[in-house]
């Protein structure tokens, strides 16, 4: 048996030290073992600065929480102005044109909206506001009222309150507290109706830019799911406005009919923008009128009460099913659970997006989770 070959290697020369060191300049020692990851300094090293890179990020994301919500605000309107361009698509229309023409549309109706619904409310308003005091008058001649006001001076206190001029200050916080509310609330809905449009006419782009990040492999199944979740959030953002045009419409007339015409439109549009809300938001609305209503007359008082008592139903059994079944399906229960979620965490926003997006996650669920779970 032959012995293996001596390596050709050359070894380097190196000066020794009286200590056996190499003195050679280029010589920069032997390397040692590698570090032990499961040493417990490491792991409590590393995790301490996973935890400190953690809680600097979601402070970041706090930081701009606001604008989060802007544009999280704006990508699910223009998810619920998309079912319009398809519309258009489908009647041969190409896809620029019809953003094109949703776009004009929208701008058109915001326009209609600020030039001709805005003053209207605002004198309105300004006439509830006047007839307050009369109000506070009449319930001052209540004799249970007016034990009670004898004992604690209510009455006196909400009209002068009311009358000397600081209510609307008070509440914002002074004149300039009321002067940036408003321009923050112009600001902010100049923002969404902006970034609305851009995505609207970005749509196709950013879904797709965004389902290339997937493999190959699954990137059809995980655009189908995409395509899915961007159509239950369209049908639901449509659905919702349906369902508050209807209770707005229905409001205005009736308003007419029972003779608060001096406040039909203010009320209508009170009652169509928190009919958005979910569960409550209708409600609120019905007791807002009703309470107007009775302050008036109290026929009329129970009118309103009787009609919203009616519609709600109506519009709880056959409007909602009629206009959301072929949008979101979501379990009664979980309704309820996501608008608490959501009111919870983000306010009147986070209601208003919890139940597309509790649709999304159960859609997301059956599609993937429970399918896998089934296979096995």
């Amino acid at each position: 048996m032959s012995e293996a070959p001596e390596s050709t290697v050359p070894e380097p020369d190196l000066d020794e030290d009286s200590a056996g060191i190499p003195t050679d300049d280029d010589y920069l020692g032997e390397p040692g073992p590698p570090l032990d990851h499961h040493a417990p300094f490491f792991v409590g090293f590393v995790g301490g600065l996973g935890v400190l890179v953690a809680i600097w990020f979601a402070m970041q994301i706090q930081a701009i929480g606001s604008t989060l919500m802007l544009i999280v605000v704006s990508l699910f309107l223009a998810a619920g102005l998309d079912p319009a361009v398809r519309y258009f698509e489908r009647r041969g229309m190409r896809r620029s044109y019809a953003v094109f023409t949703v776009i004009l549309v929208v701008i058109a109706a915001l326009a209609l909206f600020l030039v001709a619904i805005v003053p209207v409310i605002a004198d309105q308003i300004r006439s509830l506001t006047d007839n307050v005091p009369e109000w506070l008058d009449q319930l001052q001649r209540n004799r249970q009222v007016q034990r009670l006001d004898d004992e604690y001076d209510i009455i006196d206190k909400i009209q002068k309150y009311v009358t000397n001029g600081d209510f609307a200050g008070a509440i914002f916080g002074g004149a300039l507290g009321v002067g940036l509310a408003v321009l923050g609330a112009l600001f902010n809905g100049f923002i969404v109706t902006v970034l609305t449009l851009y995505f609207l006419a970005s749509l196709q782009t950013t879904k797709s830019a965004i389902y290339r990040l997937a493999p190959a492999s699954r990137r059809d199944r995980v655009s189908r799911l995409g395509n899915r979740v961007v159509r239950s959030v369209g049908g639901y953002v449509s659905g919702a406005f349906i369902v508050a045009m209807c209770a707005g419409i229905s409001s205005l007339i009736f308003l007419f009919v029972v003779g608060l015409s001096q406040y039909a439109v203010a009320l209508a549009f009170v009652v169509a923008l928190l009919d958005v809300i979910p569960m409550i938001g209708a409600t609120i609305g019905a007791v807002i009128v009703t309470a107007i209503a009775f302050a008036e007359d109290w026929k009329i008082g129970l009118a309103c009460a009787i009609f919203y008592i009616i519609y709600q139903q109506v519009e709880n059994y056959v409007i909602y099913p009629r206009v959301m079944s072929k949008s979101v399906d979501v379990p009664g229960a979980v309704t309820v659970i996501a608008a608490l979620v959501g009111a919870a965490l983000f306010g009147v926003v986070g209601a208003l997006l919890a139940i597309p997006t509790a649709a999304s996650v159960l859609m997301l669920t059956r599609e993937v989770w429970v399918r896998r779970q089934d296979t096995r």
